[in-house]
């Protein structure tokens, strides 16, 4: 009844029809397309020319703050060597000022005491007064030598029994003063 070609003829003029739909709507998208490779393309372009001596600068940056770290670690030895010489310096004035703080107090002493000396009332016959000969027996030599030992004291044991305990507490040395 109905003959075949007619239908072939008329499936192929709405395959036709639907590909030309297809295409005139494809159109549009196409060129939105182009114009985005082309621009894709400018943009590669401007990297590939800039990406490499920005990258370079980077690395230079890079390198010149390393520079920049390593200066500042060895000026920051230098100060600390130069504190360390400063504290050694301190110190040494320190023990300076206390040799000399020493030092003026043994001379306000000898002062003072020749100040006594020449100001007491001298008497025209000095008494003389002996001590009793004791009645004990004569040591030995080893037993001499013994007590020689233990009443003998060092030299700063000497200098710190009297710095400690005659010039620190006697208030009458820094009245003089």
């Amino acid at each position: 009844m109905i003959d075949p070609l007619f239908w072939l003829g008329l499936s192929l003029l709405l395959v036709a029809a639907s590909l030309t739909a297809v295409l005139v709507a494809a159109i549009p998208a196409l060129q939105e397309v182009a114009r985005a490779a082309r621009s894709a393309e400018k943009f590669f372009d401007t990297l590939s020319r800039e990406l490499p001596p920005t990258l370079n600068s980077i690395r230079n940056t890079g390198i010149e703050i390393t520079d920049l770290t390593n200066d500042v670690s060895e000026g920051v030895k230098s100060a600390g060597q130069v504190v360390k010489q400063v504290d050694q310096g301190i110190d040494g004035a320190k023990k300076q000022a206390q040799n000399l703080q020493v030092g003026t107090r043994s001379l306000v002493v000898g002062m003072k005491t020749a100040w006594k000396t020449f100001t007491r009332q001298k008497s025209s016959k000095r008494p003389m007064e002996r001590l009793p000969i004791p009645d004990k027996q004569q040591l030995t030599l080893r037993e001499r030598e013994a007590i020689r030992q233990e009443n003998r004291r060092t030299k700063t044991e000497v200098y710190r029994s009297n710095n400690a305990s005659n010039w620190d507490s006697n208030s009458e040395d820094e009245d003089f003063l």
